[in-house]
């Protein structure tokens, strides 16, 4: 499902560096040093939501982050550049039904601005190669092992 306008807005990034996504028990306490680094800006990315049944903390991976949150950092983040209107309709669904039938995983995020997709580190050049192939256009991509300017 290729995207649903040319707009410079709907152009794709992959961010560099790996992402996290870790999962707490609703009472489970956020490690101290994560509150800090919400509130202070070390990371450049968090998202934390919290439902009755659990605590999703994601992040990009980062030099002082928690050991055990490096350990979870095996996923690579497809960025809509965005800004994206709010009238727009079925962006994620167009960004994800053609990695869903390349078999790519996803975890999929939203803010105000725009749109995230995660996808495993090792299925990173599949993603953007699948979406390439669909007509999304990247203004970063993979070449190699590395992220690189197109």
């Amino acid at each position: 499902m290729p995207p649903p306008s040319n707009s410079s807005a709907l152009h794709l990034l992959v961010l560099p560096e790996p992402f996290f996504v870790i999962k707490l028990k609703p009472d489970q306490e956020m490690a101290p040093c994560v509150i800090k680094d919400l509130t202070d800006g070390k990371g450049s990315f968090y998202s934390v939501t919290r439902t009755s049944e659990e605590v999703s903390i994601v992040g990009e991976a980062y030099k002082w982050m928690p050991a055990n949150y490096k350990e979870q950092a095996t996923w690579m983040c497809i960025k809509i550049q965005g800004p994206m209107e709010h009238s727009l309709t079925g962006i994620m669904a167009s960004l994800t039904a053609p990695l869903k039938a390349a078999k790519v995983p996803v975890f999929a995020l939203s803010t105000w601005n725009t749109d995230y997709v995660l996808v495993p580190k090792e299925m990173i050049a599949d993603a953007v190669t699948t979406l390439e192939r669909d007509g999304w256009v990247f203004v970063q991509g993979i070449k190699g092992n590395r992220v690189a300017r197109l």
